[in-house]
């Protein structure tokens, strides 16, 4: 018999879009891991991906999927405005739920999650994968340790230019689409998870002819630092951050957001780690995510509620300041 730490977990996965494919390609792997079904309501995309990614079942219905007695775990890949009724529909049905970030579209939605999950005794995490990635844990590191003393200072981008399309899930308000939702998240993020709340805030926005969000400035004030934030649509950004130290400046280069490397600049030195990455990346979050399901753990030490809760508040926050509303 299996012990717990080699317990097999099987996976399904909802919305089966981009992100589900490199979910999936990650998912392959990760040691007793499955992807056991997947869901989409095109019978055309479940039968492709299960084929692609060799799941044993693929459901036109995401109900059937949630039901399935054989899944411990669900990724959901769906449009930001559905994330809290399919991760409603999960925990409710006792499956632990491993969910794209946003979280949802705003506090209240995070918070309802997180009771029915409480209430269920049902693991539920906010798939934030940056923050599971070597490279970005040793810069945590660095800020915890205070080896070049204090942030004074952290610029963070994070820019790719679309073309407008009003039938595009990027640019449609309703579903959360726009920068700040979709990828301003990660500035903020990086923010939070460096800095904390900050004391105050600025913010200014330009706006598709839809209402969505086309770009986004921030800049969060802290007692003694300062964070410049930028989510846009509109240009490719260098999409780095850069935090300037007390001794030192640390980057985490292009694209900081994922699997990168870590320039460290001091007064006479400047030198450039590599963290030797094989994968695309979310093989870290998934082994984080499996290791509590083993554990019969039902919230993350590191992507905890409070954190996540944190976050979508800062979000609604900068929302509320540029007069953004879904």
């Amino acid at each position: 018999m299996k012990n717990n730490t080699t317990k097999n977990i099987r996976w399904g996965i909802i919305g089966l879009g981009k992100m589900a494919g490199k979910f999936a390609t990650d998912l392959a792997t990760v040691a007793n891991t499955e992807l056991y079904a997947v869901a989409s309501r095109s019978q055309e995309k479940a039968a492709s991906f299960k084929q692609k990614f060799n799941a044993k079942k693929a459901y036109t219905s995401y109900t059937d999927l949630v039901k399935d007695p054989h899944i411990d775990a669900v990724f959901i890949a769906t449009p930001n405005s559905f994330h809290k009724a399919h991760a409603i529909s999960c925990l409710e049905n006792g499956k632990a739920v491993l969910c794209e970030k946003p979280f949802a579209m705003n506090l209240q939605e995070v918070t309802e999650m997180i009771s029915v999950a409480k209430e269920n005794k049902v693991l539920l995490m906010e798939a934030m994968w940056t923050y599971f990635l070597p490279h970005y844990r040793y810069v945590l590191e660095i800020v915890k340790s205070l080896k070049f003393g204090n942030i004074k200072t952290l610029e963070a981008d994070f820019g790719f230019y679309k073309p407008y399309h009003t039938e595009s899930r990027l640019f449609k308000k309703e579903l959360g689409g726009g920068s700040l939702l979709d990828i301003g998240i990660y500035p903020i993020f990086a923010a939070l998870s460096t800095l904390g709340k900050p004391t105050s805030m600025v913010s200014k926005a330009t706006f598709f002819e839809n209402g969505a969000d086309a770009s986004c400035h921030m800049v969060f004030n802290y007692e003694n630092a300062k964070a410049i934030l930028k989510s846009t649509l509109l240009e490719e950004t260098k999409t780095e951050a850069i935090f300037t130290f007390d001794t030192a400046i640390v980057r985490i280069n292009t694209r900081f957001h994922q699997p990168s490397t870590v320039t460290i600049i001091k007064k006479d030195s400047e030198e450039t780690l590599d963290f030797g990455y094989k994968t695309i990346g979310y093989n870290f979050e998934i082994e984080h995510f499996n290791a509590l399901i083993r554990n019969n753990t039902t919230e993350s030490d590191l992507m905890s509620f409070e954190f996540s809760k944190d976050l979508i508040h800062l979000l609604d926050t900068v929302r509320a300041s540029i007069g953004l509303a879904y």
